[in-house]
């Protein structure tokens, strides 16, 4: 089992958005995890944007995991995103992004928060995983890998 697993809830995996930015994909996971996790949407979209004015936080090969940490959260809410079509996420491969998982932690969130990252960062490398994520038919099947992937 994964750590990622234990968090990401169903109605929290995104397929088909379509954002023509940065911007309007961290309004429109805002707005999504503003209804499922009841966090504010302009604290998502803040949190999110002022980490990715840092640096970006897209990994090369279509990936990135945009993060950030949120006042009065009381557990780590996330969601995993299937852009309909790739965004410009200033990768360092310079690819445009279509796989996206968005992790909000506490303000005074422990080393979980970066050993989530870790895991990320570790499914993510695999080509394999990355590209049964982009073919997988709906939400529940993709949920599913997610869920049965193992570091």
């Amino acid at each position: 089992m994964n750590l990622v697993s234990q968090l990401l809830k169903p109605a929290n995996v995104l397929l088909g958005l379509e954002a023509g930015s940065k911007k309007r994909l961290f309004e429109l996971a805002g707005q999504a995890l503003q209804s499922t996790e009841g966090v504010p949407a302009n604290e998502v979209f803040e949190s999110l944007f002022s980490r990715e004015k840092l640096g970006s936080t897209a990994l090369g090969h279509g990936i990135a995991i945009p993060h950030g940490r949120i006042k009065g959260l009381k557990e780590t809410a996330c969601a995993f995103v299937r852009m309909k079509t790739p965004i410009d996420f200033d990768a360092p491969d310079n690819l445009p992004v279509d796989l996206l998982f968005i992790l909000l932690a506490p303000a005074a969130a422990s080393d979980l928060h970066l050993q989530i990252l870790a895991e990320l960062a570790q499914m993510f490398s695999e080509k394999e995983m990355r590209d049964r994520l982009r073919a997988a038919p709906d939400a529940e099947s993709l949920s599913t890998l997610i869920r049965e992937w193992t570091p």
